[in-house]
Formats: C-alpha cells, structure tokens, sequence
C-alpha cells in the first residue's frame, strides 16, 4: 500500500498536472487506442482523433477523477462508487482497459513530467493507478 510520503507525492503530482488535466488525459487515451486498438470499441461513437474535442473533454474527467481520488487515497472506494456503477452496469467497459489505460497514462506523466518523474514518483504513481484501476473494476467481481 501507499505510505503517507507516497500519498503527499502523489497529490502534489495530481496538483501540478491539473492545469493541463485535458492534455494529458487526451494524450494518455490516444497512446491507450494506438496501442491497443482494441479499447476503441467503447468510443466508436466519439471523434477520438488527436485533440478533438471528444478525447480532450473525456480525458479531462477521467484525470479529475484521479485528482479527486488522489485527495483522500484512503477514501477511492467511496469516491469512485459512482464512477464504478457506471462503467460496469450501463457503459459495460472491459475492466482490462482500466489496466491498460494506467500504464498509457504513467508514460503520459513521465513525458510531461520530464526529469520529474522520479524513480519515487513513478513507483508510488504506479500503486496509486493500480489502486485506482481495482477499485474502478470491483463491480465485475
């Protein structure tokens, strides 16, 4: 799990990024749909193209939805209770994409990071969206 060194990191992460939350949470799910087209199946019906409007407006809520997890970690089930209903029962999203669109989105924040992105701030990232992809996908259980 997460140590309070980890958690205060990762907010701090979250702060700084969210005033370009649109451009990474695009840029994260483009490099998801390139690389595995596959999760393109569930936004068939939206221009996912590079910097449409779809893609920035759906990237910015999913990064402001780490954003709001990343405020109280001890607290994701409760925060994303919502967000878990929704992708399981009425969007019925593979929860291997959760997985997937992590990983897109840890070399998404190492680009715009830059040197910033720790070895430290890379590990606890990484637990903090595999947190954050488990809790999105305990609904499918």
């Amino acid at each position: 799990m997460l140590s309070k060194r980890e958690k205060k990191l990762i907010a701090q992460i979250w702060e700084r990024m969210t005033p370009v939350a649109e451009d990474i949470g695009a840029e994260a799910l483009l490099r998801m749909f390139t690389t595995f087209p596959g999760s393109k199946t569930y936004f068939a019906h939206l221009d996912i193209s590079p910097r449409s409007a779809h893609l920035l407006s759906h990237g910015k809520k999913i990064v402001l939805a780490m954003v709001e997890g990343a405020k109280d970690i001890s607290q994701l089930t409760v925060t994303l209770a919502p967000l878990q209903s929704l992708h399981a029962y009425q969007l019925r999203i593979d929860p291997t994409n959760f997985k997937l669109f992590s990983h897109c989105m840890l070399v998404t924040l190492a680009c715009f990071m830059g040197d910033g992105f720790t070895e430290v701030a890379h590990a606890a990232m990484d637990k903090y969206l595999s947190a954050f992809a488990a809790v999105l996908a305990e609904k499918y259980r």
